[in-house]
């Protein structure tokens, strides 16, 4: 790719980079994430004491749903993304008045919105996959025997089933959404590669805040006397 200079190279490097550490590092460390796993883990113990588990499967429809909307709209956001690459010309008249940005070439511009389509169609199957797990989930919730039927060895078997489930659905749901995050910080390319450096920190940074120094955080966290 000719076309590409050496900070297009520096700047995608370091987006490639910044999405990797911090896919790894959130995978690795006790943040928000993990705290809401273990939190469908005492959910999934607390489903086994109920006799009636409406409410149960009112929770899961909501998490199917959440999941639908946001697989949905990565799915229209492949075809809006791809459909750019049928008006080229008319797309980059738009980057010739915004300010502080240099109209990319047309191969430079197909590569950039190839790119993003990509990062939208991974977010897509991630989501879908996490939908899939979520209708799992429910149906390991509908075969967990109420309490005080079998042994104590199955049920924990069956809590634990579905709550390990319940974990992997949540965490691809995770990375789909955090596709979409990133995605958002890949704009950036489109106004320069030192816009995308920029927009790749910004996101990074918020990001982590968000998992692990966030209000958020300390609800979930919060115990008596905090």
């Amino acid at each position: 790719m000719p076309e590409l200079s050496v900070l297009d190279y520096a700047a995608l490097a370091l987006f490639a980079s910044a999405w990797l550490a911090y896919y790894f590092y959130v995978e690795s460390n006790a943040g928000l994430n993990s705290i809401m796993h273990d939190a469908r883990l005492a959910w999934m113990r607390r489903m086994y004491e109920r006799d009636n588990r409406v409410v149960d499967g009112q929770l899961m429809a909501g998490l199917q749903n959440g999941t639908a909307f946001f697989a949905s709209s990565a799915l229209l956001a492949v075809g809006g993304t791809l459909s750019a690459l049928g008006a080229p010309d008319d797309t980059l008249a738009v980057f010739q008045h915004l300010p502080f940005s240099v109209p990319p070439t047309r191969a430079v511009f197909e590569i950039k919105v190839l790119g993003l389509a990509a990062m939208f169609s991974y977010s897509f199957f991630k989501l879908v996959w996490s939908y899939r797990l979520f209708n799992y989930v429910a149906i390991l919730i509908g075969a967990t025997p109420n309490a005080g039927h079998g042994s104590p060895q199955e049920a924990e078997i069956a809590i634990q089933r579905a709550a390990r489930m319940n974990i992997s659905a949540a965490r691809h749901f995770n990375r789909g959404l955090r596709a979409f995050f990133f995605a958002l910080a890949y704009l950036g390319w489109f106004a320069g590669p030192i816009a995308l450096m920029f927009t790749t920190l910004l996101v990074t940074l918020v990001l982590w805040r968000r998992q692990f120094a966030s209000d958020s955080v300390d609800a979930a966290t919060w115990t008596e006397g905090d």
